[in-house]
């Protein structure tokens, strides 16, 4: 399967997914803990590495690939919309502490 067919098709979906991501991203709360350590995010990056590896190679076949290839490129939207939704708070913000 082909992503310009992938989106084409699902482009609802998708839009769904920047949306999400656009609000999480407003309403999320900066975290003040410790967060993820760096192993866990070293294996995190590693798997995702290894699944968009696996999408490229058509390592899996059939409908499980489909899946996985509409699971990552939702993915990759929804936290384009995140960074997008976080980005524009922080300005919002920034802005009325500058004002005030």
């Amino acid at each position: 399967m082909t992503m310009p067919y992938l989106v084409s098709f699902h482009l609802g979906w998708l839009v769904g997914s920047v949306l999400l991501g656009f609000c999480m991203g407003w309403i999320s709360v900066v975290q003040r803990g410790n967060g993820t350590s760096k192993v866990t995010a070293r294996w995190l990056a590693a798997l995702a590495a290894a699944l968009v590896a696996a999408s490229f190679a058509h390592v899996v076949p059939g409908r499980f690939g489909y899946w996985l290839d509409l699971g990552l490129i939702m993915f990759a939207c929804y936290l384009v919309g995140c960074t997008i939704g976080a980005w524009l708070r922080d300005r919002v913000v920034a802005r009325s502490m500058r004002a005030g």
